[in-house]
């Protein structure tokens, strides 16, 4: 069954030449707990990400650190040869050791590795969006760009992203090679990161929010998540994502869930459409 439900969320440009419809996916739960080894239902996860594409999602966000590895070969099971119009950015610049252990490591010859494994895992002979996981504090981070910029020279990396960073650490990378998205941490009960998203607004930056979906309190009985998500007759996680879609033209939420169930609920979000008033009710929620 095919029902292009993301369609609704409009469309984003990244890079001058990569479209995708800007409601995504994220692949984080689809490994085991913390993260690491084997899903714990491979079955239910191979059917999750068919019917990621089936909803008329074409931006999938992966890495190498989940699992490590176990998100990717679950892609390229389920996916593999990839439509055409199907973008997979993933990320580089993780160590794993255990259950929620992470650990940055961008030494050149690390992050090189990191992107041939990427390559392989996945089925790929180019990775449309590498973006650097972390930025590793033991090594210059003109080193580590350059490393990702050498194989975009290479042909094995189209475009170059960040994720984590501060508006000054997107500046000292672009001295480097050219950027085209940042992932940070943000969603509507954790906007500290406004500043990021304001430089990515002005500069045509994809921003592409993890963990999209933290509500908190927000969501409780009687909240505001909650009483709007009433009046709607839509579901908390889905207005917490479409007040992210109106937020800014260059959002690009990427909710994840290793539940069919739970990808239909949040891909619906995009034909959720919250008046001027509604939204404002949200963000005045948290101050």
């Amino acid at each position: 069954m095919t029902d292009v439900v993301a369609a609704a969320a409009g469309e984003i440009v990244i890079g001058g030449d990569l479209t995708v419809r800007r409601l995504g996916y994220g692949t984080m739960q689809l490994p085991g707990p913390g993260v690491w080894g084997e899903s714990k239902d491979p079955d239910e996860a191979v059917r999750v990400l068919r019917r990621v594409v089936e909803l008329g999602v074409n931006f999938i966000d992966t890495a190498d650190a989940y699992g490590p590895f176990t998100a990717d070969l679950l892609l390229k099971k389920a996916l593999h040869p990839y439509a055409d119009d199907l973008v997979i950015a993933t990320k580089a610049g993780f160590t794993r050791s255990g259950p929620g252990k992470w650990a940055p490591v961008g030494r050149p010859e690390y992050l090189r590795q990191a992107v041939e494994l990427s390559l392989r895992h996945l089925g790929l002979e180019r990775i449309d969006l590498l973006q650097l996981h972390r930025i590793d504090p033991k090594v210059p981070l003109a080193d580590q760009v350059g490393e990702l910029a050498k194989m975009q020279a290479e042909g094995k990396i189209r475009h170059i992203g960040l994720s984590q960073v501060s508006v000054e650490e997107i500046e000292e990378a672009t001295k480097t090679a050219p950027i085209v998205s940042v992932q940070n941490l943000y969603n509507l009960s954790q906007r500290n990161d406004e500043p990021v998203l304001e430089y990515a607004e002005q500069n045509n930056l994809a921003f592409i929010p993890w963990f999209p979906l933290a509500t908190g309190d927000l969501a409780k009985p009687g909240g505001p998540l909650d009483s709007i998500a009433k009046e709607h007759g839509s579901s908390p996680s889905q207005l917490a994502l479409a007040w992210l879609l109106k937020r800014s033209p260059v959002m690009l939420p990427i909710p994840g869930t290793s539940s069919v169930a739970h990808l239909e609920d949040n891909v619906a979000a995009a034909k959720v459409e919250l008046t001027d008033d509604e939204f404002n009710r949200l963000t005045a929620a948290v101050s």
